[in-house]
């Protein structure tokens, strides 16, 4: 990790990548975040914009960016069903258009580039847990497609890059995360199940509840990115970066309530179409090629999760 490397991170401004460019301001790079605001805030990264090395700028990756930087990391695109289904057909450009014009900055000038890939790939799975060897069980035509299917072909632009051009490529399989600066009406269980609990409402789940999930917690997913993008040249990915602890669904809602301390009931909704009945990650590659697996138990991610929707519903800060 040599020191000022000019690194840029679209939808930086999102709930993982203002973690992430926090924590490459602290190794000693410069950072350039890119985001156009659908479902980033600037108030994620409000805090970084005196920061000497920090540079906000408002941009979509749907269009060509012409800048030089030494790595990427391609983060943008509306990672829940709520964002994503809401223009389907923006969905599928931000991971295709997106997916090409920022390989194609990094052709031009020579950088090393990851994407934000997602275990969504596997589709729900025939296979479990999921190796990055399973190719998947996705619908190509339903509601979930336009995100799915972006992703899908987002990896097969990056590798056919890395043969056709020599294209240095990390590819990262992000699991569930959580943690704080997740958006309050994104629709994903842990945002939902907390801020249902903090103000006393009934928390739905959908289905009998049973089916599972694994929760990595931000601070995690962050490092194992990192660690992912400084390994050598000779490794592509992709490489599934989450947490191995599968909890169902009302296990979580459960522990969410016991830590919040409300008096919300539990409610049952008809379950979405194409909903994962099973989601965990195999982190063997990750284990193996990063030494990276995370550490932030699923209790005390919450705890963190909590504090800072209480702070949020407490003082509604402008703009959120």
């Amino acid at each position: 990790m040599h020191l000022e490397r000019r690194i840029l991170i679209t939808g930086g401004a999102g709930f993982i990548g203002s973690f992430l460019c926090e924590r490459l301001l602290d190794a000693g790079a410069n950072v350039l975040c890119a985001d156009n605001f659908f479902t980033g805030t600037r108030a994620n990264v409000a805090h970084l914009l005196s920061h000497p090395r920090f540079e906000l700028m408002r941009h979509d990756v749907c269009f060509p960016l012409y800048v030089e930087v030494d790595e990427i990391y391609n983060m943008a695109c509306p990672a829940s069903p709520i964002h994503y289904q809401f223009d389907p057909v923006q969905t599928t450009k931000t991971s295709v258009h997106g997916a090409i014009n920022m390989l194609g900055l990094a052709k031009r000038v020579k950088a090393k580039i990851l994407q934000a890939s997602t275990s969504e790939v596997y589709g729900d799975p025939a296979v479990h847990p999921q190796p990055e060897e399973y190719w998947g069980n996705v619908n190509p035509i339903g509601p979930r497609s336009c995100y799915d299917e972006g992703k899908r072909c987002a990896e097969t632009l990056f590798f056919d890059y890395h043969r056709q051009h020599q294209l240095r490529i990390k590819v990262a399989r992000i699991f569930n995360t959580y943690g704080p600066r997740m958006h309050p009406n994104d629709g994903r269980v842990v945002s939902n199940f907390i801020v249902q609990a903090l103000k006393g409402e009934d928390i739905t789940l959908y289905g009998d509840g049973q089916q599972t999930r694994s929760f990595c917690y931000v601070d995690d997913l962050v490092r194992g990115l990192i660690s992912l993008m400084d390994t050598g040249d000779d490794i592509t990915g992709p490489v599934n970066i989450g947490n191995p602890g599968e909890f169902t669904i009302r296990q979580l809602a459960e522990q969410v309530i016991d830590l919040t301390g409300s008096k919300s009931k539990l409610v049952f909704m008809p379950l979405p179409q194409d909903d994962p009945k099973q989601r965990q990650p195999n982190i063997g590659k990750a284990r193996e090629i990063l030494g990276w697996e995370p550490e932030v138990r699923l209790r005390d991610g919450l705890t963190r999760t909590i504090a800072y929707f209480d702070g949020m519903l407490s003082h509604k800060p402008a703009g959120r």
